[in-house]
């Protein structure tokens, strides 16, 4: 197995979606573009020169995006009032 494949599938575990596909840019040189969505909206998209690379940004977003999500301080729905 790839790397790439590894973490493609690391994807599809955690409930993300994904596509990839190379193209050629306006000089000539191929370009890989890869991203990743969920149900909830959130959606990475990455260029790159290599596939490997794209798949390699996508894994580190998401990532960030997981980190981000689980330091967040927990927002409170009602408050509180204490009176003397």
């Amino acid at each position: 197995m790839k790397y790439w494949e590894l973490v493609a599938y690391k994807l599809s575990a955690s409930g993300w979606s994904w596509g990839c596909v190379s193209a050629i840019d306006s000089e000539g040189r191929t370009i890989w573009i890869a991203d990743a969505y969920r149900g909830d909206g959130k959606r990475f998209v990455v260029r790159s020169d290599e596939m490997l690379t794209a798949f390699l940004e996508l894994e580190s977003a998401i990532d960030r995006l997981q980190q981000d999500e689980v330091l967040k301080p927990l927002q409170c729905c009602c408050s509180v009032t204490v009176q003397p």
